[in-house]
């Protein structure tokens, strides 16, 4: 939920400053000479900003992150991110802003915020604005109206600043017909390749070497620690039959949980991803777009759009033929979004432009909305309250067993009392590769395991199905073996790694000798592309080696060093360069025109946030963001 609302609160234009406000910090940084204020995170101009607001921007921050990565972040994603410092940077800028507009005389309305939040579609009920609603979907998504119209004013403000600059951005044609000049430049290349895998026999190997070898590279061999134990599990489905769930219980969660049954229309769509970032040039979306132009011609021709997906996405779902499943509205960008509910099954989009690129989409199903019966909810119900029953009952027993363990002084002895439950024993284990089956292969009993060391008895452990006891009876640490006892494996990475050093060193003596000869080596096989351009398809030819001659057009046909994919080293030879004939297709020339327009636009934008930057007089609080 929280993602639709940035989606709407965020305009294009406020995404396209993103980068240059970046630049900004990066040139003027954030500190100041202002008396510090312990109630405020910073001071802008006599201006504070509260703590309260930075705590509530940091959470909104880390929640988008969490829906990027699937809900789970990568361990020290945050810190390397430096999430805090960019948060406080983005209010100071909004401040500086909201200033800067303020002297220009550029002002924001109460009844244009109005006006803006009544046309969110989030807020609506029936088609209209629902003042209610729109207090609940705040308070699920810990805003508070002020806070949240306050986002909204900055919006506004952005989006006329932006448009009060764009009358002073202009781009001369000289500039235009450089820039297409420069897009529409042609190069033909001949290349080779020198592969690792062809020198591995090459590679000697002796007992000093490997050993002198092994010493840098023996903590890959590093053995994982490893568990054996002894445990009790307490499934609750052993308990279930003990839980009674009666009809009213039924029908007192399902009045209590009446939403949850509200199931909205969901669609089921593929689509095919150009992915375009925001660091791409303007060629380089020119090309993009180009291209799902042709896969949207072949589409409409009556090609497989699963099969296409497959071939030419650019997105992990392409091994799916692009599926992305059913989605209900709120969970995909606005733009896409908009395309997919505007369509009827069967359809194809036209080109649609994202955040993330250029993007096909085709409509597969539709699921209408529809409201839960009681009647139908009721086996859902009854499993979660028989669950949510069972947990009670297993730990009481779960409880007993511990504290029967604890009177017998081990699990051991335990184990012999008259009606003690069965103590399991598991085989020696990595925290990789647990065991196979049971109640043991759970990931909360796996990480409890390692927690213990040989001797330890757990605590109750909650695993999803039951709870479990657990004594460590063995363990073994990680530990380096002796090469002797790798000596097979090691052999072969020794050569592995070896072989890419001789490959290496061959391409730099091939590409040292065409330089030399000004000819191509005669020694290795010689390939040739087609004419490429800066950017679009370059066939069997990787990307790297295009950017690097087009780098080193008009000054050497060779490149400066051999070009490494992989365990591959590349040469090549620009064999021809022929300059664009300085026109365009009109549709590709007024959106390259329009690019040129935004990066003069945002230029200005710079120009003018960095003034405000070095007039400003900007305290910040740096304990609080410890």
């Amino acid at each position: 939920m929280l993602n639709i609302l940035r989606k709407n609160a965020q305009s294009v234009v406020v995404q396209a400053m993103v980068v240059i406000i970046a630049l900004v910090f990066i040139f003027w940084g954030v500190g100041g000479k202002m008396k510090d204020n312990p109630n405020a995170l910073a001071v802008v101009n006599g201006k504070e900003i509260p703590y309260r607001d930075f705590q509530q921007n940091y959470e909104r921050t880390v929640e988008t992150y969490k829906q990027q990565f699937g809900g789970q972040l990568p361990p020290g994603l945050l810190q390397g991110a430096e999430l805090k410092e960019q948060v406080l940077d983005r209010l100071v800028q909004e401040e500086l802003l909201r200033q800067g507009a303020e002297k220009a005389g550029i002002l924001i309305s109460k009844e244009a915020i109005q006006r803006k939040i009544q046309e969110m579609t989030v807020f609506n009920v029936n088609g209209r604005f629902d003042l209610a609603n729109y207090k609940a979907v705040l308070e699920q998504n810990r805003l508070s109206p002020s806070s949240f119209e306050a986002g909204i004013r900055n919006d506004l403000l952005t989006t006329r600043v932006l448009k009060a600059i764009d009358s002073f951005a202009v781009v001369p044609e000289q500039e235009v017909a450089n820039w297409i000049d420069y897009i529409e430049q042609d190069i033909k290349l001949a290349y080779g390749s020198v592969q690792s895998d062809d020198y591995i026999d090459q590679v000697q190997v002796t007992d000093e070497t490997l050993a002198a070898w092994y010493e840098t590279a023996k903590n890959k061999y590093k053995t994982a620690p490893q568990r054996e134990l002894l445990y009790l599990a307490f499934p609750f489905e052993d308990d279930l039959k003990q839980v009674t769930v009666n009809e009213e219980a039924i029908k007192a969660y399902y009045q209590e949980h009446a939403a949850t049954y509200n199931m909205p229309e969901k669609r089921r769509a593929r689509h095919i991803l150009f992915r375009v970032t925001a660091e791409d040039s303007p060629e380089t979306k020119n090309a993009k777009k180009a291209q799902a132009d042709k896969v949207l011609a072949r589409i409409r021709a009556g090609e497989d759009f699963a099969k296409l997906a497959g071939q030419f996405s650019e997105d992990a779902t392409k091994d799916k033929g692009g599926d992305l499943g059913f989605f209900a509205r709120g969970q995909m960008v606005q733009p896409f979004e908009d395309s997919v509910f505007a369509l009827k099954k069967g359809e194809v989009s036209d080109v649609v432009e994202t955040p993330f690129g250029f993007h096909l989409v085709k409509l597969e199903e539709v699921v209408p909305a529809k409201t839960q019966t009681l009647a139908e909810a009721t086996p859902s119900i009854r499993k979660a309250l028989e669950q949510k029953g069972v947990k009670a009952i297993t730990f009481k027993e779960a409880s007993s067993a511990y504290e029967a363990i604890i009177r017998a002084g081990s699990m051991a002895k335990y184990s012999e009392t008259p009606g003690a439950r069965p103590v399991l024993k598991t085989d020696f284990f990595t925290q990789e590769a647990p065991p196979a089956a049971g109640m043991a292969k759970d990931p909360a009993f796996v990480q409890a395991a390692f927690g213990l060391r040989k001797g330890e008895l757990s605590s109750l452990v909650e695993t999803a199905s039951g709870y479990a006891i657990l004594f460590v009876e063995d363990a073994k640490d990680s530990v380096v073996p002796e090469l002797a006892a790798v000596r097979d494996q090691a052999i072969a990475d020794y050569k592995k790694e070896k072989s890419v050093d001789l490959a290496k060193a061959a391409a730099e003596e091939l590409l040292h000798k065409a330089r030399e000869q000004k000819a191509w080596p005669a020694s290795l096989p010689r390939n040739e592309s087609d004419y490429l351009k800066r950017s679009g398809a370059t066939g069997a030819l990787p990307e790297n080696i295009r950017q690097d001659a087009f780098s080193r057009v008009g000054r050497d046909v060779f490149p400066e060093k051999v070009i490494a994919v992989g365990t591959t080293f590349y040469l090549y030879q620009i064999l021809d360069s022929r300059q664009g004939k300085g026109e365009m297709d009109a549709t590709k020339r007024r959106l390259l025109e329009q690019q040129l327009h935004e990066v003069e636009k945002n230029i200005l934008m710079a120009d003018w946030l960095g003034q405000l930057r070095k007039e400003a007089y900007i305290w910040t609080n740096a304990r609080m963001l410890q």
